[in-house]
């Protein structure tokens, strides 16, 4: 059973909070970072993109860099800009996106439980993106983000919530640029955070990555770094715990993530369509924008029209976690059989668009000239995530999209 507890977070004034607050760091580049900061000092991203108060050109992962970070994250604690909590608490974090919100318990989740597996993940990490994130926590020791995950709901846990959000009055509630709204209560009652703990631990088996693989792993990492240097070491200690939102899955939604290929690998657009008649029914849509409406079906726009693509039957088998997933069909049958683009992580052949974005972007990037053929996917569903992450399977890269994303900066749990 999943080991998730209430911690004494540190948190900004309410006055404060929405300019404090920003995206995660992983969305955005250097530049982007200090427009998005410009006229704010309390931004976070002084602390998550500290690049930006360091001498123009500066490398991410110089040590100027991480030290800046932790003089910044000092400083804010000394402004007042981030202040303790005394008490041990969870913390609901709710998002609303299109009319539609979801509610995530803010919590400390287990080292320990990542090892064991427990803490169950879908995709594959980079250890130079891990170590990234182990260098900003080893200078602050702090989990500054929070690492965004889910577990297969329950009742009791859902009935807390609603009764919460229902009787308490938001910390923190606003609407960001990007038009989401974010809403956050402090769980002060210690009898309901007990309960919450208790739940996790009899109720919850596994949680789920949902968004954040690499800050997982390098939490993971950065505890039994931790552990290895107290000889004093009994377990309790806050570095063997790291933040994460927990959000039941009968409320996250992923958004489709989809493929812009900037060549046809030496083949007329007749030529590509005939091949890909081979494994798919291909059905002319013209002009408007088509989406893919159900599971195996795909749209693709070339040379100014957009073209249903519905994969025959004996090309995927339904009873494979990842042979089910239209993203290993596109891949398999599209990318690498007829286009010659086997490895998606490295090649430089093909982009990937989050759904966010809409599928007018794909249209763009084609129609620009810089992509030759753009493909868009029917999204994942959280239960075949689930499936996949159960089975110790691994997903294609750039498979799910998660939206929105979560601010960073309206709590950070300190390892000390």
């Amino acid at each position: 059973m999943a080991i998730v507890k209430p911690f004494k977070g540190l948190r900004p004034p309410q006055e404060i909070a929405e300019r404090l607050a920003c995206l995660p760091y992983d969305v955005m580049n250097s530049q982007e970072a200090t427009q998005m900061a410009e006229g704010k000092a309390c931004s976070l991203l002084h602390i998550t993109r500290s690049e930006i108060d360091c001498p123009t050109g500066t490398d991410i992962h110089d040590d100027l860099v991480y030290n800046t970070a932790v003089k910044n994250y000092n400083n804010f604690k000394a402004q007042g800009w981030l202040r303790q909590e005394e008490e041990a608490k969870f913390y609901i974090y709710a998002q609303t996106m299109d009319g539609r919100t979801q509610y995530g318990i803010v919590g400390a989740a287990a080292c320990e439980d990542y090892e064991k597996g427990i803490i169950r993940k879908h995709e594959l990490t980079r250890p130079d993106k891990e170590e990234d994130r182990m260098v900003l926590t080893r200078f602050t020791r702090a989990n500054i983000e929070p690492v965004f995950f889910s577990y297969k709901a329950v009742p009791e846990i859902d009935t807390m919530v609603e009764n919460i959000v229902k009787t308490q009055k938001a910390e923190y509630d606003f609407v960001a640029e990007d038009g989401f709204g974010h809403h956050f209560w402090v769980v002060n009652d210690p009898a309901t955070n007990q309960r919450l703990e208790q739940l996790f631990a009899t109720q919850v088996p596994f949680t789920y990555v949902a968004d954040g693989h690499h800050r997982t792993a390098a939490a993971g990492r950065i505890g039994k770094e931790f552990a290895a240097k107290n000889p004093t070491h009994n377990g309790t200690e806050e570095y063997n715990f790291f933040m994460a939102v927990h959000f039941p899955d009968n409320q996250l939604k992923i958004i489709d993530y989809n493929r812009v290929v900037k060549d046809l690998n030496n083949l007329t657009p007749a030529q590509l369509i005939e091949k890909i008649k081979t494994n798919f029914d291909i059905e002319k849509m013209g002009k408007t924008i088509y989406s893919p409406s159900k599971l195996h079906e795909f749209s693709m726009y070339l040379e100014g029209d957009w073209y249903k693509l519905t994969a025959k039957n004996g090309t995927y088998n339904d009873a494979d976690p990842i042979g089910v997933l239209d993203v290993t069909i596109l891949s398999n049958l599209v990318l690498d059989q007829i286009l010659g683009i086997a490895d998606l992580r490295t090649s430089k052949r093909i982009d990937f668009v989050g759904g966010i974005r809409g599928l007018g972007e794909l249209q763009k990037r084609v129609d620009g000239g810089d992509m030759k053929v753009a493909f868009a996917l029917y999204p994942v569903s959280m239960q075949q995530l689930i499936n996949i992450a159960d089975t110790g399977n691994i997903m294609p890269p750039k498979t799910t999209w998660f939206e929105p994303k979560l601010r960073s900066g309206l709590v950070i749990h300190e390892l000390d």
